[in-house]
């Protein structure tokens, strides 16, 4: 079984047992948190698909640890000019363990 969330601005496709990095998000490490926007759940019968959201369906996790990506170059240069900057970034993330996908039958 997996799930389509939305969060963060993106949609991830999560499994139950699956660890996935999230942007930055405001939990403590070791809470539980709880993803309501639910696009798509399916399993090996059946799909369903929300308009926007699936009502009732809810995905849960635990909040493992936060970090850091690994850092990005940014070069920016004119040609002939002698203009050069360079700047570095790092996004903030967040691992998550998913333990469990509930559907709109088990709420």
């Amino acid at each position: 079984m997996y799930a389509l969330i939305d969060t963060c601005g993106k949609q991830y496709k999560v499994r139950e047992g699956e660890i996935v990095f999230f942007e930055k998000l405001d939990q403590m490490e070791g809470s539980q948190v709880v993803f309501d926007k639910v696009v798509t759940l399916s399993d090996e019968e059946s799909t369903q698909v929300g308009t926007p959201y699936i009502d009732g369906a809810s995905v849960t996790g635990k909040v493992l640890t936060h970090g850091k990506d690994r850092k990005i170059l940014v070069f920016k240069y004119k040609a002939k000019k002698n203009y050069r900057r360079m700047q570095g970034h790092r996004q903030a993330h967040t691992k998550v363990q998913i333990e469990k996908i509930l559907t709109s039958a088990q709420s």
